[in-house]
């Protein structure tokens, strides 16, 4: 393996964290703002980028930090070095109630498609970079924009969604119709796209917007019961004192508002 290996364990339900265990000279890669705790011994480093590129130069450096900027993430990452002697602790916690779903890229083709803030933590090697989607209307109406996260490597990598998080796999042509906003990452070998639901009640009076994600397999598919723009957006509402669920606003104003 070309990542480090590291062990872990996520504690607690809705407000999760992840406890990494790292030997000597081992290294753990995480966002800015989500270190919670650490044992002596253990030193951090912000670096530009995720650190997963070896050699380029400046340049390189710079032209992979950037790449994050694109799906919303800092210039910058940390990362956490065991400089002592004997394994060591560090944990990170989620940014919002939901879940924290452990992801092996070595058992995945090296390969994970995720929504672009999902990226908690990884063991250091793996590269967090973009992934454009290729059609206008997965772009477009497919809930996480033209741009996506992608977890390349051999090693453990930590995403969070919000709600409850559950993975589902699909046999070759099967295929899963899901809320656009439901989506939380896909295997490479799932084909992604955006149908419209059709019939101008359902767009008007459903409450569930014009459009919905389809996932065709071979793959795996990890979806969320509650994303968080509608978290967002359920707390704004109810603190106007607004019902709008099943309304004409509800098909309307969700869709303009960019709810869906």
């Amino acid at each position: 393996m070309r990542n480090h290996e590291i062990d872990y364990r996520i504690y607690g339900s809705e407000m999760q964290y992840v406890e990494v265990e790292l030997d000597p000279k081992e290294t753990v890669i995480a966002e800015p703002g989500s270190f919670m705790m650490m044992d002596d011994g253990i030193q951090m480093e912000t670096l530009m980028g995720d650190g997963s590129q070896q050699g380029g130069g400046f340049m390189n450096m710079l032209y992979n930090a950037g790449k994050r900027v694109l799906v919303g993430e800092s210039l910058f990452m940390t990362a956490f070095t065991n400089v002592g002697a004997g394994k060591k602790h560090v944990s990170f916690a989620a940014p919002y109630p939901g879940k924290i779903i452990p992801i092996n890229l070595n058992t995945l083709a090296g390969k994970v498609i995720c929504q672009k803030d999902a990226f908690l933590c990884a063991a250091k090697g793996v590269s967090i970079g973009i992934e454009f989607q290729k059609k206008l209307g997965a772009g477009l109406f497919g809930g996480e924009g033209f741009i996506m996260q992608k977890l390349e490597g051999d090693g453990m990598a930590f995403v969070h969604a919000c709600g409850h998080v559950f993975a589902k796999d699909l046999a070759p042509g099967e295929v899963l119709k899901v809320d656009t906003g439901c989506v939380v990452g896909f295997t490479p070998s799932v084909h992604f796209d955006i149908q419209m639901i059709g019939g101008i009640r359902n767009t008007l009076f459903g409450g569930e917007g014009m459009f919905f994600a389809t996932l065709r397999g071979p793959g795996k598919v990890w979806l969320q019961t509650l994303p968080f723009n509608r978290l967002a957006h359920r707390v704004l509402y109810q603190s106007k004192g607004t019902k709008e669920e099943g309304s004409i606003l509800g098909g309307i104003g969700s869709l303009l508002a960019g709810d869906r």
